[in-house]
């Protein structure tokens, strides 16, 4: 598989697989998965290329990073990237009381606590590396300070405000002690990373499902920040929740619930332009967002070893110029959006 060098403070770098490994679907999102699954899937991760894995506590309360723990006990360190996030503690609490109820199953009985101060990013750090079982993670994202997350702006702003008073210096410390190689945030919003790379000094942004084909208002400004000033992207979420891997199909999910029918209607219009070029439309938006210069990974996850085989294979599809080209002379796709 391919692999894209990003370097952006002269530390080494980190070598990034195009294709990632997100690893929520593993922390029993939406279904439960048994051990063996979770085992089998990972492994068909690395067999077809994934060198990069991505974690955070929220993910199944804990279960995607302990799940992950036996799988890289058995592969050499350097072999691979390894991301995780900080800005909840998992507390235990009454089952009844847990996190997720209806969203993560059969997960331990864990409550988030928001903490995103110095302290509480150090103990985050420190407990995932526990439940990770290795010696160093080599990307941390604060993870979520946005409205999606918290509700609204305000609520959102003053997250942002916790985080850039006190745990941004915890993430700022372990990159200049070497802890780590790059931080960034872990975001649902374009707006809310950028307002983070204008206040400080971010090396990537997980960004979820805020550049695909269907969406790129991120181009307006945040793109072009990062161009500049040599930020990275990693794509999560490449088919908006489902939709540009099903098609638009009734319920068909986009942000994690059901699609509106301007939704439907407008991606209808573009896996139209997709078939006239011989091309399916998840391979078109799998592809899409490594065409911009700053993406050095897409992260789509899986929760079956056929899944991470199907996505792989997507990047070998040729898919033609004119196919962008069309999209964009039909209004489907931003006139500025790389294509080459």
């Amino acid at each position: 598989m391919k692999t894209r060098h990003f370097d952006r403070i002269g530390n080494g770098g980190i070598n990034f697989t195009e294709l990632g490994f997100g690893t929520a679907p593993l922390g029993n999102l939406y279904r439960a998965v048994s051990d063996e699954d979770a085992k089998a899937t990972l492994e068909t991760a690395w067999q077809v290329g994934c060198r990069y894995y991505d974690t955070a506590p929220l993910y199944g309360l804990g279960l995607s990073e302990t799940r992950l723990n036996p799988f890289l006990r058995s592969k050499k360190r350097d072999d691979y990237v390894l991301s995780s996030k900080v800005g909840r503690i998992m507390r235990a609490c009454p089952a009844d009381q847990r996190t997720g109820i209806g969203k993560f199953f059969d997960t331990p009985s864990r409550r988030e606590v928001y903490d995103y101060s110095y302290d509480g990013v150090m103990r985050s750090f420190e407990t995932s590396l526990e439940r990770l079982g290795v010696d160093r993670i080599d990307i941390l994202f604060v993870h979520d300070v946005d409205v999606f997350t918290h509700g609204s702006k305000e609520a959102s702003d003053q997250r942002i405000e916790e985080f850039m008073r006190s745990g941004y210096y915890g993430l700022l410390s372990l990159r200049d002690q070497g802890a780590i190689k790059a931080f960034g945030g872990g975001i649902n919003e374009w707006q809310v990373a950028q307002t983070l790379a204008e206040r400080g000094d971010f090396d990537l942004f997980l960004l979820a499902g805020r550049y695909t084909l269907l969406e790129q208002e991120a181009l307006q400004s945040f793109l072009p920040l990062c161009q500049k000033r040599g930020i990275g992207i990693v794509l999560g979420g490449p088919y908006n929740s489902g939709i540009l891997a099903t098609g638009p199909k009734p319920g068909a999910y986009y942000n994690y619930t059901e699609a509106p029918q301007d939704i439907i209607d407008r991606v209808a219009r573009i896996e139209a332009v997709c078939k006239r070029h011989g091309v399916r439309l998840i391979e078109a938006a799998l592809q899409f967002p490594l065409l911009h210069p700053s993406v050095v990974s897409v992260i789509p996850g899986g929760q079956r070893p056929s899944e991470v085989e199907s996505n792989r294979s997507l990047l070998d599809a040729n898919l033609p110029s004119a196919l962008w080209a069309d999209l964009k002379q039909e209004g489907l796709m931003r006139a500025d959006a790389p294509t080459a």
